[in-house]
């Protein structure tokens, strides 16, 4: 079976004027045959997520007009326009909405679904996308448009503005993506209002950035992130915030926005994979965005200079958003607007800066976790995602169930490139359950064929055994396939395992079940609103590679060798202690590296030298 949303990397995608036209050219001519006597676009399946969706329709079709002035257009915008103003705006508080500071404000709002008190928790985005349609139109509104019509969308942008940062808690769902694109909002409605309303507008969608938005966010692998849902990033919304933050830098030409809209950026391009696949969020596992993320990763990709367009979408929602019988929807109509107006090519080459939470070279990439643990490994188009035991997630060493990879201290970090290669050697202090404080030292080499991951460790008493990894999924052409099986060799005896144990929290790769919904089948809250990473810690045990200590290591160490991806023939490691008994040489069919010991060195930094 294949994963069903992570398909082709977005910056596969043709973005030439031509083939933008030809979208834009479908897009008209469905909302032609779409449109209702009374000027309704949304398509005729359309029941949540509605509130703002003809109104999308309509900023495509005046987009559409602006570039090639087709004669059919005028009419349908305006009759469309009208529609909106007349029949989806509201201005009473929906029954059951949690979120309001101001009871009959009065003020309007967009509905997420438009039955009264049916489902009012989404009206916040709702009324923010609604905003965005509204300035999109507006913005292609000259010529187009009467004077009474463009008088009453700049009043109703204006008032969604103030409904969203003044009758209601700002961004209740603590969505980044959705905070910052009402930011982007208020942004490119000042550009419309009278000299004295544009400045107050314009400074106060600044302060709410600086002061909602900027200043909650958290930490992760080093980076400050736009909280998402609860958590540092979603895989489906991270992505939609990083092209809210390039449209803010676009409109505004603040710094500020081009600086987070990096640190999102180079973040995102630590935690790819070199193939595009990723997984994690606390709103979504597997599922990813497609055309809401293309002009962020091409903006910001371009600006950090690196190929993060190698992100793999959703090719069904390549262009724009679209119901299961693939109609065109007005959801999110204005990121399409976004990308065609900004003309940044793709940067389609790997940056060649070392970074911490990342090794990668070729087709092989390593993606490490807070903890310097990888948390998704990729070797000859595989990935491998942490395997679990007793209720403990990660690779490393395991003894008598207990996983040694949870730092107690600090983790160092060294690179080294050679004659073809790229390694990184990881060292941390560990715990285990004796309280005796050890240090595992994790050396991870690359080809860009191959991975060679060596891990070394103060003997240990027992039947010790590396914790190697879950291999989960393959490419397969331009779709991603469930596996459970992957090539990987290692110097000591190797199996793969699966649980005995059955329910949610026993994964089995055997199976058909993915990991996104076992994660929200652990998750505490129904699928869409609960923490899928969270649900996902709940695992007790999975499928996993579990490989024996290589032979021939030094007496006091446990040394594990595993290779990941094609081999040439035998794999067998060689060990050796340097004279301090702290060093220790690697030799492999492929390389040969000298790794230390923070304990022992000078400057406490761990040496690290390889050749091939």
């Amino acid at each position: 079976m294949h994963l069903l949303h992570q398909r082709g990397p977005l910056h596969h995608l043709p973005d030439t004027p031509e083939a933008y036209d030809a979208v834009l050219a479908d897009v008209v001519e469905q909302a032609l045959r779409r449109i209702t006597p009374d000027g309704n676009l949304e398509h005729p399946d359309c029941h949540d997520d509605i509130g703002d969706t003809s109104l999308g329709i309509t900023s495509l079709l005046a987009f559409a007009w602006q570039r090639g002035k087709d004669l059919r257009l005028p009419e349908a915008v305006r009759r469309s326009l009208a529609f909106h103003l007349r029949e989806r705006v509201y201005t009473e508080d929906n029954p059951g909405y949690p979120n309001l500071k101001v009871r009959n404000s009065g003020l309007p709002y967009a509905r997420y679904v438009l039955e009264a008190g049916a489902h009012p928790i989404g009206d916040w985005p709702s009324t923010a996308w609604a905003l965005l349609q509204a300035v999109n139109v507006l913005d292609a509104a000259d010529g187009l448009v009467d004077d009474e019509q463009r008088t009453a969308l700049v009043e109703l942008a204006h008032g969604y503005w103030r409904w969203l940062t003044e009758a209601t808690f700002f961004n209740p769902q603590e969505a980044g993506n959705q905070a910052i694109g009402c930011v982007v909002g208020g942004l490119m409605l000042a550009r419309h209002l009278p000299p004295e309303e544009r400045e107050l507008v314009r400074t106060r969608a600044l302060r709410v950035y600086g002061d909602e938005i900027r200043a909650h966010r958290v930490s992760d692998r080093g980076a400050l992130l736009p909280p998402e849902h609860g958590g540092a990033y979603d895989n489906n919304y991270g992505p939609i915030s990083l092209s809210f933050l390039a449209q803010a830098h676009i409109v505004s030409g603040e710094d500020v926005f081009a600086e987070d809209g990096e640190a999102l950026a180079r973040y995102i391009d630590a935690r790819l994979t070199n193939g595009g696949f990723d997984n994690g969020g606390p709103r979504y596992s597997e599922q990813h965005s497609a055309f809401e993320s293309v002009l962020g990763l091409r903006y910001f990709g371009s600006r950090i200079g690196s190929d993060i367009g190698r992100y793999r979408g959703d090719s069904r929602w390549a262009r724009h958003a679209v119901k299961p019988d693939g109609g065109a929807d007005g959801h999110f109509a204005w990121m399409l607007v976004w990308q065609i107006q900004d003309t940044t090519p793709w940067h389609r080459t790997p940056s060649t800066e070392a970074a911490r939470h990342q090794l990668r070279a070729g087709t092989v990439s390593v993606a490490f976790d807070d903890r310097m643990t990888p948390s998704l490994v990729e070797a000859d188009g595989t990935y491998y995602l942490p395997a679990a035991v007793n209720r403990q997630h990660g690779f490393g060493p395991v003894l008598d169930g207990f996983l040694f990879c949870r730092p107690m201290g600090e983790v160092r970090v060294r690179d080294a490139r050679a004659e073809g290669l790229t390694a990184k050697l990881v060292t941390k202090p560990v715990v285990g359950r004796d309280h005796v404080l050890r240090h595992i030292r994790s050396l991870y080499v690359t080809d860009g064929t191959r991975l060679w991951t060596t891990v070394a460790v103060q003997r240990l008493d027992g039947a010790p055994y590396l914790l190697a990894g879950l291999p989960y999924a393959a490419d397969d052409g331009d779709r991603v396939r469930r596996t459970a099986e992957g090539d990987v060799t290692s110097a000591g005896a190797l199996r793969l395992t699966h649980p005995t144990g059955e329910g949610a929290d026993h994964f089995d790769a055997r199976s058909e079940l993915t990991q996104q919904e076992a994660a929200f089948a652990l998750a505490a809250d129904p699928r869409g609103y609960g923490n899928p990473d969270e649900g996902w810690g709940h695992l007790v045990t999975s499928t996993a590679l579990e490989a024996e200590p290589a032979p021939g290591a030094p007496e006091n160490l446990h040394v594990f060798a595993v290779r990941y991806g094609p081999g040439a023939g035998e794999f067998a490691p060689a060990f050796e202690t340097g004279e301090d008994g702290l060093t220790l040489t690697v030799r492999t069919e492929a390389f040969t590296a000298v790794i230390g010991d923070p304990a022992g060195d000078a400057d406490a930094e761990p040496e690290l030298t390889l050749r091939a």
